[in-house]
């Protein structure tokens, strides 16, 4: 039990918030055996990379960092785990260095599988076939060092299966997580002092579906009720839920809890019918404009994100700009624009009429300042209102300054007199500075 006693571990993390909350998750084991978590540039004994292979870019960062680790280190045992490790293990496990390849299950059993790995020598591969799982691996943490928001991961997997899209194939069906589990995770976080969560998974929406059999009624607004009557606990924000979830039964379910935040990330990909169609996405931009319309019905200020996608094989100049026009009708707080990747093993991968980089890369900028000046209007709208903030860390705009986000995911910039991190103060929010606001905290 105090193998670890006296060793080093270092963590890099790639990729999303279920990414973040596995990372935390396995910290939290190794410092148990009796492991220092030691920052990724130090000396460690054993390098933990936790992959996404979502982009090909995403494959060439995961790569470098196993490379980076050894370099630091050759005599460390390198650790590769995630999507990357799921989809190409053979490949993480040629890289100099490389100990053990764990792909996105067994991470429960992470200390006891590197240790083994070490003894023998040998380089392990635990990678099994994630179609065939069933079961949510929980994996509970208790904190999130450094942090005022906390990740909180209740669900697992994918279906929908999108003609551009890798992860179902390495994260596998969708799982949920039991709600005792949640809600018990919930508390020891509220305890520890956190105020805001994030609800987080591959495909949130779907939580629950597979548990109706055995716990009827359970879904996501189900577990939301359960969690806004938490003490301790003052916002819940939700992680992405796609736009054929979002029902007047959902937005009705939600609309009298007041700890979840005003702020929905609902995944567009293109605003081109014909484009949708191709990527499988089980929505039209009609559908998608009345789930949003649903939203702002009953949250008339509600911030809309998204994300958008350019450069998907096939996609004309034309159907380029149905999408710039669409994202314009929405009016979007916040928009992420990617280039299409092609990922091997996708059917998209074998479309024709691969759409050039340089042309991706025009489209890319186009959209990024739609998104840009959207997100000034958004924010210009709540000039003169009082809103509360949670301010999370000191910022870089100024001595004595502290930043923050409201409910509806605005980042403020407000003078502190005295420490602000970790507090949710009332702030009235002066003037719009390029993507955030400024603040002066009331009473202050």
């Amino acid at each position: 039990m105090d193998g670890g006693v006296g060793k080093r571990v270092a963590f890099y993390t790639l990729g999303c918030k279920v990414n973040q909350y596995d990372t935390q998750a396995m910290m939290e084991q190794f410092e148990s055996r009796g492991y220092r978590i030691v920052d990724f540039d130090e000396k460690a004994d054993i390098y933990v990379i936790n992959t996404c292979t979502v982009t090909n870019l995403a494959d060439r960062k995961s790569r470098q960092m196993i490379r980076k680790a050894y370099r630091t280190n050759p005599e460390a045992a390198i650790v590769v785990v995630g999507c990357f490790a799921q989809r190409s293990a053979e490949e993480a496990a040629k890289i100099p260095g490389v100990k053990l390849v764990l792909g996105t299950q067994e991470r429960h059993r992470i200390v006891d599988l590197v240790e083994q790995a070490q003894s023998s020598g040998e380089v392990m591969v635990d990678v099994r076939d994630i179609m065939k799982v069933r079961e949510f691996e929980n994996t509970p943490i208790s904190s999130y060092e450094g942090r005022t928001r906390a990740i909180l991961k209740v669900q697992e997997g994918c279906n929908q299966f999108c003609t551009y899209c890798i992860i179902p194939y390495t994260r596998g069906p969708i799982r949920s997580r039991r709600p005792q589990e949640v809600l018990e995770e919930a508390r020891r976080l509220a305890d520890a002092g956190f105020k805001e969560i994030v609800l987080t998974g591959i495909h949130l929406a779907s939580y629950g579906m597979d548990l109706q059999k055995e716990l009827e009624g359970v879904n996501l607004v189900y577990l939301l009720e359960k969690l806004n009557a938490i003490e301790g606990l003052a916002r819940i924000r939700l992680g992405s839920i796609e736009p054929n979830f979002i029902t007047p039964e959902f937005v009705k379910g939600i609309v009298k809890l007041h700890k979840v935040c005003r702020h929905f990330h609902v995944p567009l990909q293109s605003g081109s019918d014909t484009v949708l169609q191709r990527m499988k996405r089980r929505y039209t931009t009609q559908q998608y404009g009345q789930a949003i319309g649903m939203i702002r019905d009953s949250f008339p200020d509600a911030a809309i994100t998204t994300d958008v996608m350019v450069g998907f094989p096939g996609e004309t100049d034309a159907e380029f700009e149905e999408t710039v026009n669409f994202v314009q009708e929405i009016g979007f707080s916040r928009l992420h624009v990617f280039q299409y990747s092609r990922r091997e093993g996708t059917p998209a991968a074998q479309f024709p009429n691969q759409v050039p980089l340089k042309i991706k890369e025009q489209r890319s900028r186009v959209l990024i300042d739609v998104g840009h000046r959207m997100a000034q209007r958004y924010m210009e709208g709540f000039v003169g209102r009082v809103e509360e903030v949670y301010f999370e860390q000191e910022s870089p705009c100024g001595p004595q300054t502290y930043e923050g986000y409201t409910q509806h995911y605005i980042r403020v910039v407000a003078d502190g007199q005295g420490d602000l991190k970790g507090q949710i103060l009332k702030v009235e929010l002066k003037e719009v500075k390029d993507d955030y606001m400024v603040g002066k905290v009331q009473g202050g």
